[in-house]
């Protein structure tokens, strides 16, 4: 289960992996802008004390990709 996210110009393509019945492991990815001269364009980011529901997983990529990113090209002002 795939799904991607824009935020601040970027995407976040979050994938699910399926390991247990309802429960899903996730990873996300930051596509966009100029990023790939710091070489983390595409880099597939696993999330960590998972497994989680899929509800928690989308929701927890989704973040993590938004803080990555605000991380990479600082705060809204």
């Amino acid at each position: 289960m795939n799904r991607v996210v824009p935020y601040r110009g970027f995407e976040i393509h979050v994938a699910l992996a399926l390991v247990a019945e309802n429960m899903s492991n996730m990873t996300f990815q930051i596509m966009g802008h100029n990023i790939s001269r710091t070489g983390l364009d595409g880099a597939i980011i696993p999330g960590r004390r998972g497994p989680f529901t899929q509800r928690w997983a989308y929701l927890t990529a989704e973040i993590a990709g938004q803080d990555a990113v605000d991380v990479l090209i600082g705060p809204e002002v």
